[in-house]
């Protein structure tokens, strides 16, 4: 016997957990997606030193606002190879990390313990909390600080040297953007 109109699908259905990796696996790309190429982020030629000194708080403003996904990473990657020479506070921060994307950045659904529904607040403090003290108490708070400082002053000094007048390039690109003074530029 022949039987038409069904479409096979496939043996293993995903379940719960399935579902919550490809999920989890779109938002970190979605979150990713948010983030400026490093080329535009380090074009030379958009370094100068602003000419009013007033004109250095508009462009940090502007600058952190564009590359906030780049500068997020930048000083997560400086945080983390401080921590290299301390294996406890690297297990932490990791265990950490993994703890913010999952209750945190990556849940779709609201947080229901004992049969009430967690606050997004309450899951952001309560984790941030949690984070301080356990690398505190892994005795790396002097690394911690000097990363988290080194990683600010250099977010601080890119954001203050970089000229903003070609951050919207790609918008220009797709059509999205039209300006004079941005349709003058590209000719």
């Amino acid at each position: 016997m022949t039987t038409y109109g069904t479409i096979p699908t496939s043996s293993s259905p995903q379940g719960p957990s399935g579902e919550y990796i490809s999920r989890a696996k779109e938002r970190i790309k979605a979150g990713l997606g948010a983030r400026r190429p490093w080329k535009l982020m380090f074009n030379f030629r958009s370094f100068n030193f602003p000419s009013p000194f007033r004109e250095v708080f508009g462009r940090i403003r502007s600058n952190v606002a564009y590359f906030r996904m780049n500068y997020a990473m930048v000083v997560l990657l400086i945080l983390f190879l401080s921590l290299l020479w301390h294996p406890i506070s690297l297990i932490v921060f990791i265990i950490m990390m993994a703890a913010w994307l999952f209750l945190y950045f990556l849940r779709d659904e609201p947080l229901v313990l004992f049969g009430k529904m967690v606050d997004d607040r309450v899951v952001l403090i309560v984790l941030a909390v949690v984070t301080i003290v356990l690398l505190f108490l892994t005795h790396a708070t002097v690394n911690i600080l000097v990363a988290l400082l080194i990683g600010v002053v250099l977010v601080v000094v890119h954001a203050g040297l970089r000229k903003t007048d070609d951050l919207f390039v790609d918008e220009e690109n797709s059509g999205l953007l039209t300006t004079p003074a941005a349709s003058s530029s590209s000719t």
